[in-house]
C-alpha cells in the first residue's frame, strides 16, 4: 500500500483536525481524540497529528491512482477548512 506525508506549517492543527473529522464523520469512518484524527475512505486513510506549529498528515490508499485522489482531496479540504490561513502541502511520497 503507497503511502505519502506532508508536514504542514500551522498554528491551527488541533482546529484542522477537528473540523475534517466533523465534516466527514456524517459519511465516513472517523475516529478522533486529542491532537489527532484519523479518517478511513473506501480506497485508503488518512491520518493526521498535531503538535505546536505544525500539523502531520499520511495517507496510505490501496494503489498510486487512489493515493494521487486522496492527495488532492485531503489538500483541498484542509485549505478550505484553514480559512484565510494560507497552507503549503507538500506531499512526499
Amino acid at each position: 500500500m503507497p503511502i505519502s506525508r506532508a508536514d504542514i506549517a500551522t498554528e491551527s492543527g488541533d482546529k484542522l483536525i477537528n473540523r475534517l473529522c466533523k465534516h466527514w464523520a456524517h459519511k465516513l469512518d472517523v475516529e478522533q481524540e486529542a491532537g489527532k484524527g484519523r479518517v478511513t475512505f473506501e480506497a485508503g486513510s488518512c491520518l493526521m497529528t498535531s503538535e505546536p506549529g505544525k500539523l502531520h498528515v499520511a495517507i496510505e490508499a490501496l494503489d498510486e491512482e487512489a493515493l494521487d485522489r486522496l492527495e488532492g482531496v485531503v489538500a483541498s479540504h484542509l485549505e478550505r477548512m484553514a480559512g484565510k490561513e494560507p497552507l503549503e502541502i507538500v506531499w512526499e511520497n
